[in-house]
C-alpha cells in the first residue's frame, strides 16, 4: 500500500504525488517537440536503435550538444522496440525519494499494471531495498521492450541515485531498456558494462554535426550554403549544433547571407571585421558599451554586469539581446547569461582598442563582487588577470581553497591562472597559495621552498598567523613531506603537521569545516602516505579508508580518488589483491568521471594493477598497467610511487630472465629515501643478485636496508637458503614468522622456504605439507610469483608422484592457464651453452669442461652465469634439474 496521502494513479483516478504531497510536474513526463528546423540524423538515430538492443545507452556531451534532441527524436521517430517512458531530470531531483517517485510514475504512464506492485518512496533522503526489488521483480514480468529515458542525469548529484540505478540494472528483467543522457558520465561501473558488453555510447565526437548535416541545418533555416561554406562553419564551430544554430541565425538576420558566409569563412580579420559591423555596430551605443564591457567574463550576470558598467539596467538589456537572437543565450533556469564564443573575442579585440587602460580595472571589479558572491574560483582568475595577486592570494587562503586546488574542479583553473604570479610578490598569503599550485603540479621540492618563504613571512609579522594561514601552512606541510628516514617510528614533521591541523581546523567554525571535507580527507590521506612510508601497511590502510570515507560531496571525490589508490598500493604489497584491484578500478573510475588527464590523474591505482597483475603473473596486463602508470605525472615526482614503478619494473625484467636489465632499472640508495620505498628497493636489487647467482651480493643488498620487518628477514633466508647454507635461513625464517605485520606474500615465502629446505634435507613429506600450506594460503589471491620464484624444486615437489600427491591437487590452479604457469625458460640456450650444461650434468668442475670443450675458465664461468639466467636458477644441481624438466638434457 502507498503512504498515506500518496495517491499513485496518473489515469484519471488521482493525481500522482512525490513523497512530499507535492504533485508529480506532468512536464517532465513529456518527449520534447521537435525544434524547429530539425535536422535528422540517421547515423544516430540508428545507434540509438541498436543501443537499446541492450540494458543501456549512454548519450554525453557538452551542453548544448544535441543530446535531448536525438534521445526526443529517436522516441518519436525512430522505432523504439516498445513504449518509451521519457523523465526530464533537474536539480531538485536529486534526492533519492524524490528520483524514484518520478521513476516510478515513468513507468506507470506506459506500464498502468506495474503500480499494483510498486509503490512511490515514502522519505525523500533514502529509498529501502524493498522499493528497488520490487521494481525489479516487475520487470520479470513485462510483456515487451520497455525504455526508460532519463534525460539530464548530470543534474543528479550524489552517489545514491546512482547506487540504486546500478542496482536495477544488475537485478531488472531483460526487456526493461536503460537511456542516460547526461553532460558527464554518471557514477556507474561503466568499465563493467563495457567488459560485459552491456553499453552502448554516444560520446561528443558522435554528437558532432558533420558538414553534410551543417549544410542541412543551414538550408533548414532558408539558406543555401555552398559546400565549402558548410565545411568551414563546421571546422570553425567544431560540429557544436548550438553554434552552427546561432551561425544560422546570424546568416538569417542579414541582408547578404552569401556575404556573410563568405566572409565567415575567410581570415579571422574577415570574420571580426563583419562581426563588427553587422552586430556590434549595429547596437545601440550604450547596449554595445554595455557588451564591451561585459566581454572581460565568461557568464554574464546582470548584477555583475551592472557592477562593472555603473549601470543598473543590464538585465533587461541581456533579455533583449537574448530574445533577439544578439549571439547571447541565457543559461536555463539560472539569471546568467552566455555571449557565443565567436562575438565574445570581438568584443575584447575591439575592449582593448577602444578602452586600452581599462581591462585590468574590469578585472579587479569582476574580482571583488565574484568573490563576495562566493564564486572563488571565478574571482581568482579575474584577480590574475588583472594582476592584483595580493588579493587573489588572500582571498584563496581565507577561502581554505588549498585542499580545493586538489580536489575542486575549478582548481586546475586557478593553479594555472596563478602559475603566473611573480614570486617577489611579497607575503606569506602569496607564498601559500604559490606553494599549492605547485604541489597542484606535483613539485614537492618546489612546494617545500615556497612554505619555507611563507614560515619566514609569518615570522617577520611577529603576530600569530590567522587560522586559515595556519592551518593552509600545515596542510601542506603534511602533504609535501619527504618523509625521509629519521631512524623514529612515524616521521616526526608529519605526524606533527597532522596535529596542526587538527588543531588549527577546531578553531574555526564548524559550519566551515564541514563545507570542506576534503581537508579532513586530506589530512589523513597524508597520514597514510606517511605511514606507508614507513612500511606501515595495516595503519596505511586504515587511515586511506578513512580518508576515502570522509570524501562526502562531490567535490571531494578527487580526494577519494588519491586515497582509493594509495589504499589499493598499500594492499597489492600486503597480497589483499582482490581487494587491491577493486579499489583501484574505483579509484580509476571516479578519475574518469572528473576527466582527469595525466598531469592531474594520481597514478597510484595503475601502480598498484600493475602489481596485482605481476603477483598473479599475468605479464601483459602488468606491462600495460604499468605503462599507464608512467603517463601520470606523479608517478615520477612522488617518491613512493616511483619507488614501487622500478620495483616493478625490475620484476617483469626478471620474469623474461634480463637479471642484467632489472638490476640497471633500479635507484641506488639514496641518504633521504623514505624507510619502506627503500626496502621495497633493496630487496628487488637482492632478488636480481640472486638470478644471476651472486648470494653475497643478495646479503649485501638487504644488510643496506634501514628498516625492520619480515620482508628483509626472508630475503635474506632465501639468499642463506640459495647459498647452501641452511641453519642460518631457518633461523631468520622464525624470526620472520613472529614479526608483526607479515604479509601474504611473506607469508606464502617462508612456506615455500621451509619446504625446500626440508627437500634438501631429504624430507620430502615435511617438503610436500608445507608447500601444501602455501598453495593454501596464496589461492584466494590467486598469487603466483613467490611459486614462481622458487626455482625448480617446485616442479619436482609437485609432479614427483605423478599427480597423485595432495600438494599436486591442491597446485592445480597454478598450472590453469597452462604450463605458463610454472617456470620456463626465459630464453632458449646457445649449443654452446647447451654443451655446457651437458659437462655440467656429467659432474665436471669448470677446469675440466674448458678442456673438454677448449674453452677458457672464464669463458666456462660466463656459460655457466647465463645457463642459471636462462633456467631461473642458482646452482648447478637445480641446472641440471630444470634442463631435464624442460627436455634440454
Amino acid at each position: 500500500m502507498p503512504p498515506t496521502g500518496l495517491p499513485l494513479s496518473g489515469d484519471g483516478r488521482g493525481t500522482a504525488l512525490a513523497w512530499s504531497g507535492d504533485p508529480l510536474l506532468a512536464a517532465k513526463f513529456s518527449v520534447p517537440a521537435a525544434p524547429r528546423h530539425h535536422v535528422a540524423r540517421h547515423r544516430l538515430l540508428d545507434r540509438v536503435g541498436e543501443g537499446t538492443n541492450g540494458p543501456m545507452t549512454l548519450v554525453t556531451g557538452p551542453a548544448g550538444a544535441g543530446k535531448t534532441a536525438l534521445a526526443a527524436a529517436w522516441a518519436r521517430d525512430g522505432e523504439p522496440p516498445g513504449p518509451v517512458a521519457w523523465l526530464t531530470l533537474d536539480t531538485h531531483d536529486g534526492a533519492p525519494g524524490v528520483f524514484w517517485s518520478y521513476v516510478v510514475e515513468a513507468l506507470g504512464r506506459v506500464l498502468p499494471r506495474l503500480r499494483d506492485g510498486v509503490t512511490m518512496p515514502a522519505r525523500p533522503g533514502s529509498v529501502g531495498t524493498s522499493l528497488l526489488t520490487r521494481l525489479a521483480a516487475a520487470t520479470e514480468h513485462l510483456p515487451g521492450p520497455v525504455v526508460l529515458v532519463l534525460d539530464g542525469f548530470e543534474k543528479v548529484a550524489g552517489r545514491r541515485v546512482p547506487a540504486g540505478l546500478e542496482f536495477l540494472l544488475g537485478h531488472c528483467g531483460p526487456l526493461l531498456r536503460l537511456v542516460v543522457t547526461s553532460r558527464r558520465d554518471p557514477l556507474l561501473p561503466l568499465h563493467r558494462y563495457r567488459a560485459e558488453d552491456r553499453l552502448t555510447e554516444i560520446r561528443g565526437a558522435d554528437l558532432a554535426f558533420t558538414p553534410y548535416e551543417a549544410t542541412a541545418l543551414l538550408r533548414g533555416h532558408g539558406l543555401r550554403p555552398g559546400d565549402d561554406v558548410a565545411r568551414a562553419l563546421t571546422r570553425r564551430t567544431g560540429g557544436w549544433a548550438a553554434g552552427l544554430r546561432l551561425c544560422a541565425l546570424a546568416l538569417q538576420r542579414t541582408g547578404d547571407p552569401d556575404g556573410f558566409a563568405r566572409l565567415f569563412t575567410g581570415t579571422e580579420q574577415a570574420v571580426s571585421g563583419y562581426l563588427l559591423a553587422e552586430v556590434l555596430d549595429a547596437l545601440p551605443p550604450a547596449t554595445a558599451e554595455l557588451l564591451l564591457r561585459a566581454s572581460v567574463l565568461d557568464r554574464l550576470h546582470p548584477d555583475l554586469v551592472n557592477a562593472l558598467t555603473g549601470r543598473k539596467d543590464a538585465e533587461a538589456v541581456l533579455a533583449g539581446l537574448a530574445h533577439e537572437n544578439a549571439f547571447v543565450d541565457p543559461v536555463p533556469g539560472t539569471p546568467w547569461c552566455r555571449v557565443h564564443p565567436l562575438f565574445t573575442e570581438v568584443l575584447r579585440a575591439q575592449l582593448r582598442i577602444r578602452h586600452p587602460g581599462l581591462v585590468p580595472r574590469l578585472h579587479a571589479r569582476a574580482a571583488r563582487w565574484l568573490a563576495g558572491e562566493g564564486l572563488v574560483t571565478e574571482a581568482l582568475e579575474h584577480a590574475a588577470e588583472a594582476g592584483d595577486w595580493q588579493f587573489g592570494a588572500s582571498e584563496a587562503v581565507h577561502q581554505l581553497l588549498a585542499g580545493a586546488l586538489f580536489t575542486a574542479p575549478g582548481g586546475e583553473r586557478v593553479e594555472r591562472a596563478f602559475s603566473r604570479m611573480p614570486p617577489s610578490v611579497p607575503g606569506a598569503e602569496p607564498a601559500l597559495l604559490a606553494a599549492a599550485c605547485r604541489l597542484a603540479r606535483h613539485d614537492r621540492a618546489g612546494c617545500r621552498e615556497r612554505l619555507a618563504a611563507a614560515e619566514r613571512h609569518l615570522r617577520r609579522s611577529g603576530t600569530e598567523p590567522d587560522p586559515e594561514a595556519g592551518l593552509t601552512h600545515a596542510l601542506l606541510r603534511l602533504l609535501c613531506e619527504p618523509q625521509a628516514n629519521d631512524g623514529t617510528g612515524l616521521p616526526g614533521p608529519a605526524e606533527e603537521a597532522a596535529r596542526a591541523v587538527s588543531e588549527l581546523m577546531g578553531r574555526l567554525p564548524p559550519e566551515r569545516i564541514r563545507a570542506h571535507p576534503e581537508i579532513e580527507a586530506l589530512r589523513l590521506h597524508g597520514l597514510a602516505r606517511a605511514h606507508l612510508g614507513r612500511g606501515r601497511l595495516a595503519d596505511a590502510r586504515r587511515l586511506c579508508a578513512e580518508a576515502a570515507g570522509a570524501c562526502t560531496t562531490q567535490e571531494s571525490l578527487p580526494v577519494q580518488h588519491l586515497s582509493l589508490g594509495l589504499l589499493a598500493l598499500a594492499e597489492s604489497a600486503a597480497g589483499a589483491l582482490t581487494s587491491a584491484e577493486d579499489h583501484a578500478l574505483r579509484s580509476l573510475l571516479i578519475a574518469g568521471q572528473h576527466s582527469d588527464g595525466p598531469d592531474r590523474r594520481a597514478g597510484a591505482a595503475f601502480v598498484a594493477l600493475a602489481a596485482v597483475a605481476c603477483e598473479r603473473d599475468d605479464q601483459e596486463v602488468a606491462h600495460r598497467r604499468l605503462g599507464q602508470a608512467l603517463a601520470c605525472r606523479d608517478v615520477h615526482e612522488d617518491p613512493l610511487l616511483a619507488a614501487e614503478t622500478a620495483v616493478l619494473r625490475s620484476r617483469l625484467e626478471l620474469a623474461r630472465g634480463r637479471w642484467e636489465t632489472a638490476l640497471a632499472g633500479l635507484p641506488g640508495p639514496g641518504a633521504g629515501d623514505a624507510p619502506w620505498p627503500a626496502q621495497r628497493l633493496a630487496l628487488a636489487r637482492a632478488a636480481a643478485a640472486l638470478a644471476r647467482g651472486d648470494h653475497e651480493a643478495a646479503v649485501a643488498a638487504v644488510h643496506g636496508v634501514r628498516a625492520d620487518g619480515p620482508a628483509p628477514l626472508v630475503a635474506l633466508a632465501r639468499a642463506h637458503l640459495s647459498a647452501g647454507r641452511t641453519d642460518r635461513s631457518l633461523r631468520l625464517l622464525a624470526r620472520a614468522e613472529d614479526s608483526p605485520g607479515l604479509s601474504l606474500p611473506d607469508h606464502v615465502g617462508i612456506q615455500l622456504l621451509r619446504a625446500r629446505a626440508a627437500l634438501l634435507a631429504g624430507d620430502r613429506a615435511t617438503a610436500q605439507r608445507l608447500l601444501g600450506r602455501a598453495l593454501d594460503a596464496a589461492r584466494p589471491e590467486l598469487l603466483r610469483r613467490p611459486f614462481l620464484d622458487s626455482g625448480p624444486w617446485l616442479r619436482h615437489v609437485l609432479d614427483g608422484t605423478g599427480g597423485t600427491d595432495p600438494a599436486h591437487t591442491r597446485g592445480a590452479w597454478l598450472t590453469a592457464r597452462g604450463d605458463a604457469g610454472l617456470p620456463g625458460p626465459a630464453q632458449p640456450l646457445s649449443n654452446r651453452e647447451r654443451d655446457v650444461l651437458l659437462c655440467v650434468q656429467r659432474m665436471m668442475s669448470a677446469d675440466e669442461i674448458a678442456a673438454e670443450l677448449s674453452l677458457s675458465v672464464n669463458t666456462v664461468k660466463t656459460h655457466l652465469r647465463s645457463v642459471y639466467r636462462k633456467l631461473s636458477v642458482s646452482r648447478r644441481r637445480e641446472a641440471v634439474e630444470r634442463g631435464r624438466e624442460l627436455h634440454i638434457l
